[in-house]
Order: C-alpha cells, then sequence, then structure tokens
C-alpha cells in the first residue's frame, strides 16, 4: 500500500510539477552592474516556466542607462512580473517599477520623482527629460498604467487635477499610488503576496547576485576602474621606455584587459573600443620590437589606447553631457599623471633602495683590475663585414670569420649585406650599409 501511495505521488509530482517563484531584489543604488544580475533572474525564471518573478525593490534610484535595461529585460518577459516596493522607488527605481505588470506597495512607501539630473544633481537638459518621458509613458502605457501621471513624476510641467500643479513633480504615496492606479494593492510583507495571488504552495527561488557579477560590479567601480587604467598605463609607459618586454608590461595589459572586460559585459565598451585598443597595442609592439625609435607608430597606438579608454567610460549613455564628458577627461587624466608620477617616483628612487641592491652588483669590477667580460673591441673600427642577420637596428654581423653583435643607427639593413664599423663604443659597435 505504501508502495503505491509513494509511486502515486512521484508520478503526480511529475504530471503536475510544483509551482515556482523566483525573488530578486533591487535594494541599492541603481548601477550598471545590476542589469545582468536582473537579465540572468528573469532567463532563470523562463527556463523554469516559473510562475511569477517577484522584484523586491526599496532604491532611490541611479543611473537610468541601467534602468532602461533592467526595464527591457522585465518588460521582455510574458511571465508576471511583480514589483513588491518596500519602501520606495524613485528616480530609475520608478520606471524599474512600472515595467512590471504588478506593483504592490507596502503602507508608507513612495514612488516618483523620476527627472533626469547630471552627476552633480542638476536637471539636465529637454532633450534628455524628452527620453525617459517617452520611457515612463510606453512603460506605463504596456502595463495599463495612467500615462500621464507617469509623465508627471519626470515633468513638474504637467498637471494632475487633485494631485500637482505645474510646479510640482509627481511622487506618490503608497494611497496616492492605489488611488491613482499606480499600484494594484497594499500589503504589509512579501508573505502576503504570495497569498494574494495564491501562490502560497509555490517554491520560493531567492535569487542573489553571483561571484561573477560581484566582480564585475566591483570593477566598474569608478575608484577601481581608475586604478586599472593608471596600472595599464603604467606598464605601456614602462615597456616604451626599456628594451624588450616584462613584468610591467604584462601587468598593465591584464589590467586593461579587466576594465574592457568589465566594460564591454556592462554595455558601456563595444566591439569598436576593444578593436581600437587592440590595434593600439599592437602598433605600440611593433614601435618597441620593430620599428627603430619612436615615431608615427608608437603616437597613433598611444592615441587609439586612450580613445578607447575614454569612449568605454563615457559608453553609450543616452544622457551624455557635457559634465559627462567632464568626469570621464578627469579621471582619464588622474590615471595618466598617477602612472607617470609613479614611474618617477620608482626610477628615483628604486635604485637607491636596499630591496633593489640585493638583486645588483654593488662593487664595480674595473678593467685596471684584470676583470674583463669581452675581449677589447675597439680594433674592428673600419671594418668590414657580412650581416648575418637582418638589422633592425640591432643584429649579428660577421668580420673576419668572427660573429659580433652590432646596431645600426636606426637604419634597416637586410641579412646578406656588406656593412662597415662606424663607431665603437664599449661593447657597442654600431655599423652601416657599404653601399
Amino acid at each position: 500500500m505504501y508502495k503505491f501511495l509513494f509511486t502515486f505521488l512521484i508520478f503526480t509530482s511529475s504530471i503536475f510539477p510544483q509551482k515556482k517563484v523566483h525573488i530578486a531584489f533591487i535594494d541599492s543604488e541603481i548601477d550598471l552592474g545590476l542589469a545582468p544580475y536582473i537579465s540572468r533572474v528573469v532567463s532563470d525564471a523562463e527556463k523554469d516556466n516559473a510562475e511569477a518573478i517577484i522584484f523586491k525593490i526599496n532604491t532611490f534610484g541611479g543611473r537610468v542607462d541601467a534602468a532602461t535595461q533592467i526595464k527591457d529585460a522585465i518588460i521582455g518577459t510574458n511571465l508576471l512580473t511583480i514589483a513588491f516596493i518596500n519602501n520606495r522607488a524613485i528616480s530609475a527605481g520608478a520606471l524599474i517599477a512600472l515595467s512590471c505588470k504588478k506593483i504592490i506597495m507596502v503602507p508608507g512607501g513612495s514612488i516618483g520623482a523620476a527627472t533626469v539630473v547630471n552627476q552633480t544633481g542638476e536637471k539636465v537638459g529637454e532633450k534628455y527629460q524628452s527620453f525617459m518621458r517617452s520611457e515612463m509613458r510606453s512603460t506605463a502605457e504596456k502595463n495599463g498604467r495612467r500615462t500621464d501621471i507617469a509623465q508627471g513624476m519626470v515633468d513638474e510641467r504637467i498637471v494632475i487635477p487633485g494631485l500637482v500643479d505645474s510646479t510640482q513633480l509627481v511622487t506618490l504615496t503608497s494611497e496616492e499610488a492605489l488611488k491613482y492606479g499606480i499600484a494594484d494593492t497594499l500589503l504589509n510583507n512579501i508573505d502576503e503576496v504570495f497569498a494574494y495571488y495564491n501562490l502560497l504552495d509555490a517554491e520560493k527561488i531567492y535569487q542573489k547576485s553571483n561571484w561573477a557579477e560581484e566582480v564585475v560590479r566591483f570593477l566598474n567601480n569608478p575608484i577601481v576602474s581608475s586604478i586599472l587604467i593608471m596600472i595599464g598605463f603604467f606598464g605601456l609607459i614602462a615597456e616604451i621606455k626599456s628594451p624588450g618586454w616584462g613584468v610591467p608590461g604584462t601587468a598593465g595589459i591584464i589590467a586593461l584587459a579587466l576594465f574592457f572586460g568589465s566594460s564591454y559585459i556592462l554595455q558601456l565598451a563595444s566591439v569598436i573600443e576593444i578593436l581600437m585598443f587592440v590595434a593600439g597595442l599592437v602598433l605600440i609592439i611593433l614601435e618597441i620590437f620593430v620599428i627603430p625609435g619612436f615615431g608615427v607608430a608608437g603616437i597613433s597606438g598611444i592615441i587609439l589606447i586612450l580613445a578607447s579608454i575614454f569612449l568605454s567610460l563615457v559608453g553609450g549613455d543616452p544622457f551624455l553631457d557635457f559634465n559627462a564628458v567632464s568626469m570621464a577627461i578627469v579621471q582619464l587624466s588622474i590615471a595618466l599623471l598617477a602612472a607617470i608620477v609613479l614611474i618617477f617616483i620608482l626610477a628615483r628612487f628604486l635604485p637607491k633602495s636596499n630591496i633593489f641592491k640585493k638583486f645588483i652588483l654593488s662593487e664595480e669590477e674595473k678593467a685596471a683590475s684584470g676583470y674583463t667580460s669581452r675581449s677589447n673591441l675597439s680594433e674592428l673600427m673600419g671594418a668590414e663585414g657580412i650581416a648575418l642577420t637582418t638589422l633592425r637596428p640591432a643584429g649579428t654581423a660577421e668580420f673576419n670569420g668572427k660573429r659580433i653583435d652590432v646596431v645600426t643607427d636606426s637604419e634597416y639593413i637586410e641579412h646578406g649585406k656588406p656593412v662597415i664599423v662606424t663607431a665603437v663604443e664599449g661593447m657597442r659597435v654600431v655599423v652601416r650599409e657599404k653601399k
């Protein structure tokens, strides 16, 4: 009998699976790091065939470009989406709440005040306000809510009889939101939300941001991104100033890769900015290893890298204004200046430090005392030979059957060409092509 009941329960559970409700949290400043988290929550809920997604909202707002990404993710799903506002959905938070099919508020909550402002808190121009009005209007219209109130949250010129005149923005209390059709009902907690929508038997799946989303959000922090840019500049400048390739250059590339990777995930940097950076890096590497001196290729590479970083800092912000550009310029300038200062400090003080002295020979071993590393090369002055390798500008040449490391004076000489020694400076043998 028990075996039959057990088999029956398994059979019925497979036919009638338990309902699932995913719960996401929007309870801090809205930034671009929040958008991938919400997109993943929506995707996971769709794969689970969830009955609903509840977004628990308590925010004063944040970046509007991040809010529009979140709105697009929420409004694009066919699942039941519920905004549970506990306690407020202000500014960009109001747009996210309006994107949900249902809005529940706790008593004493508030929603509204969605005027677009810049980084200093000042109201931006009409072009940006018009964009935000259309976003609020279309979102409210999509879910059957009053478009005049949605627009009034952005523009104080919109009059709502009995609510605001032409000098006030719309910010609704919970009771007002219910009265004017913005909220569907008022409930005290999330358990009452489950009861209200007959979901008490549903499995609650609490969605938290994962480690990858937290890392991306951390890397996008303005202070952290500035440090990554500084390390990148430091590494590239150090490699330009020193021969070959070493640890500074590798650290710089890793730092800039982290910067561009997080910016790409957050839709700040596109493929174009990444290709600009790669092209700039290739030009700098060619300047270091292939092209003698430092000229057009190196300068072009630096310009491309600076431009790619600047565009990634600005991003595709629809509310781009002078203040946003100024902030990007300041962040870029501080990072570059800090890298130059760091290189100067290391070059000036590191050789004198006790740690650095442990890695170098402190006592000079003079030729007069019998120390020589190689025979005297002054006898090669004026000697003629053959370039065994391509000299660009360094390489190997043969003189009287001996292989000698040589360098040209910024001249490119193909292997097999006749050369003549024009100068001998200690261990440095300078040659030119014999015409």
